[in-house]
């Protein structure tokens, strides 16, 4: 029988940084909407182009 893997939580910094990439990323769909272009994103391995 395996054990379970305790999780450990997350660091105060890798909060920070998840935090700071969710905000650049509303900022360059902000951006993109206003220029009318698309955000270049990756899903499932491959490399998209998406309408904001």
């Amino acid at each position: 029988m395996k054990k379970a893997t305790k999780r450990k939580k997350p660091s105060e910094s890798a909060k920070a940084i998840t935090r700071a990439l969710v905000r650049a990323g509303k900022r360059a769909r902000k951006t993109a909407r206003m220029h009318g272009t698309s955000i270049v994103v990756s899903v499932n391995g491959k490399v998209v182009e998406k309408k904001p």
